[in-house]
């Protein structure tokens, strides 16, 4: 788990260790919590702190603690910086995209092409890529799933979500076997990519399905 993706976890560590985290978004964080080393260690280390706590007496201090100079405006230089950064990050992101539908667009001629001419084999890329239909609203859900050695990776886009929204992702297996691939946050109102993984092989995926907040939906994984 990267440190980016654990971020914004670790920024309910404290709530949580407290007491003071929403129910639903608890159970989130304590499913993350038992795959994460790195944010168990770091909840760990807060829970001494809490259990410290109530042996601090106030009345030992001479005075309130006071924050250190200028630090309200390096915290404003520090949102500017990171603000600056997210709309370089989106730029980067509609460049990127413009540079993928160019590319598709000179694949598909190549392939188009191929078989004009006569040749090609007839095999395709082991890929899938899924779109949900009949979703509410502005929400737009897409999936690209790769094979692996592991299992499948899953390259998910959700856009139009309520801001905050937890999503979890899962494939469904023959049978109804239901594996879970991990969640990720949705923020801000823009638009999400997170790269999720699930130990279930992709020949064997009949389809994905995500939780947006209390909401559910599923779409069918077709042949390569």
């Amino acid at each position: 788990m990267t440190a980016e993706r654990c971020r914004e976890w670790r920024e309910s560590l404290g709530a949580y260790a407290l007491g003071q985290l929403p129910a639903e978004e608890r159970a989130a964080l304590e499913a993350h919590i038992e795959g994460c080393a790195e944010c168990r260690a770091e909840l760990e280390s807060l829970a001494g702190v809490v259990r410290l706590m109530p042996l601090a007496d106030p009345e030992r201090f001479d005075s309130a603690p006071q924050p250190p100079a200028l630090l309200g405006e390096r915290i404003a230089a520090t949102i500017a910086a990171e603000r600056r950064a997210s709309r370089r990050r989106g730029r980067r992101r509609l460049g990127l995209a413009w540079a993928g539908a160019a590319a598709a667009t000179a694949a598909a001629a190549a392939v188009l092409a191929i078989f004009v001419l006569g040749g090609g084999d007839g095999g395709s890329s082991p890929e899938r890529h899924v779109t949900f239909a009949s979703l509410p609203g502005r929400l737009h859900i897409g999936a690209r799933l790769e094979p692996h050695a592991f299992g499948t990776e899953i390259h998910m886009y959700v856009k139009g979500a309520p801001s905050g929204a937890l999503c979890r992702v899962f494939l469904r297996g023959p049978h109804g076997t239901k594996v879970s691939a991990g969640s990720f946050r949705y923020r801000w109102g823009d638009d999400s990519d997170a790269t999720l993984s699930a130990a279930l092989d992709l020949s064997r995926t009949e389809a994905i399905g995500v939780h947006v907040g209390r909401r559910t939906f599923e779409a069918p994984v077709g042949p390569a």
